[in-house]
């Protein structure tokens, strides 16, 4: 099909399309790409008027119509909620008298989790949907766009366009076809192992941890999560991205792809993380708690979730942005991309070597956090 016989167009948002429209486009195995997490977060208001995150997907469509490709868009009045931090160019172009906000940010809101980007029935429409994010942003006079947490198979397509990329690092554990914990716990080093041991040890002392998955998590669920939700949410950013009804929605909407683990003492929650799967990961994403008891944090957030992959045979838990202290609980450091179009010529040329210099330094944290591996060494 030529260029010519395709209809580029703005959609006011995910949910003006069905659910078997949008996840035929080949997002639905990432559970934050899928009709039902997207629609839950406009539907929730967590996006929206209000929020700096407007819904704005760029979909192809035919002559008649059908739903080719898509990309999960939205205008951004900041740049809150991308974990892909850009504040400086924004200071910087604000500086020099001109305007970064509104952007366009192509992204799983408040997601930083790696998946397509470009969602479509043929990879040959993936350089089609970036031509017509590009024309948009001219004919908008947006500053920029920005593709967040893509898929490796997916970056060589931006470069291709010329969109610059910028890499970052997180913590992945990766299931070597484990059996059982202790099957991962045998390829760690003694001393990694037994301080993993003693950590289970004090999170577990007086606590039951359950796991509740999709509809089985009743309303009281959510509002005790909501209460941990809050706090961390309230530390960390200021205020919380999600609505509550997002996550009524979410298990409404997702069944078995989420999953909440919640931790009691005397019949009573006190910590709570939730968590999204796919065929192959579980993705940590929310934590919080009611009281601070030593090493909790790691049993909800980083154990419980590789019991449930060893259980699941899933290839690997993400466990979200940064963390380094991720790296001694068996979480090993992995590459994301990013990529980024700048509609000024020598603003672009700035960010390039902004970027370039910022590479090494990535590629030196890497090698060094890789050095602190606590697996056995051959």
């Amino acid at each position: 099909m030529s260029d010519d016989k395709l209809i580029a167009r703005l959609a006011p948002s995910v949910g003006s399309f069905s659910q078997q429209e949008w996840d035929v486009l080949g997002g639905a195995g990432n559970p934050f790409m899928s009709h039902a997490f997207l629609t839950t977060l406009e539907d929730s208001g967590s996006v929206g008027v209000g929020t700096g995150w407007i819904p704005a997907p760029l979909v192809i469509e035919d002559e008649g119509g059908r739903l080719l490709g898509a990309i999960p868009s939205y205008l951004k009045e900041h740049s809150q909620g991308e974990y892909v931090f850009d504040h400086a160019w924004a200071d910087a172009w604000h500086r020099a008298g001109g305007s970064y906000y509104p952007k366009l940010q192509i992204a799983a809101p408040f997601t930083p989790a790696t998946g397509p980007r470009l969602l479509v029935r043929d990879e040959a429409l993936a350089p089609v949907l970036l031509r017509a994010a590009e024309a948009l942003c001219e004919q908008n006079e947006l500053s920029s766009a920005h593709a967040t947490f893509i898929e490796p198979e997916q970056v060589r397509v931006f470069e291709g366009a010329g969109w610059l990329t910028r890499n970052d690092i997180q913590f992945h554990w990766k299931n070597a076809e484990f059996q059982t914990f202790d099957d991962f716990l045998g390829v760690l080093a003694s001393r990694k192992r037994k301080a993993i041991r003693k950590e289970r040890k004090a999170a577990q002392d007086g606590v039951k941890i359950r796991h509740f998955y999709g509809d089985q998590i009743k309303p009281q669920h959510w509002d005790a999560f909501w209460e941990f939700y809050q706090d961390t949410g309230a530390r960390k950013w200021g205020t919380p991205y999600l609505t509550r009804e997002a996550f009524d929605l979410f298990g409404e909407r997702m069944g078995q792809k989420v999953i909440l683990f919640l931790a009691f003492e005397d019949d009573e929650p006190i910590a709570g993380a939730l968590n999204f799967a796919s065929d192959e990961a579980l993705y940590g994403r929310y934590w919080g708690c009611r009281i601070d008891k030593p090493f909790l944090h790691f049993e909800l957030c980083y154990y419980q979730a590789i019991d449930v992959a060893i259980g699941r045979g899933l290839k690997r838990v993400e466990a979200g942005a940064q963390g380094g202290h991720k790296l001694a609980r068996g979480y090993e450091p992995v590459r994301t991309w990013s990529a980024h179009w700048i509609a000024n010529p020598s603003f672009r040329e700035a960010v390039a070597d902004f970027l370039e210099q910022e590479k090494s330094g990535i590629a030196q944290d890497q090698f060094y956090l890789g050095r602190r591996s606590p697996f056995k060494r051959g």
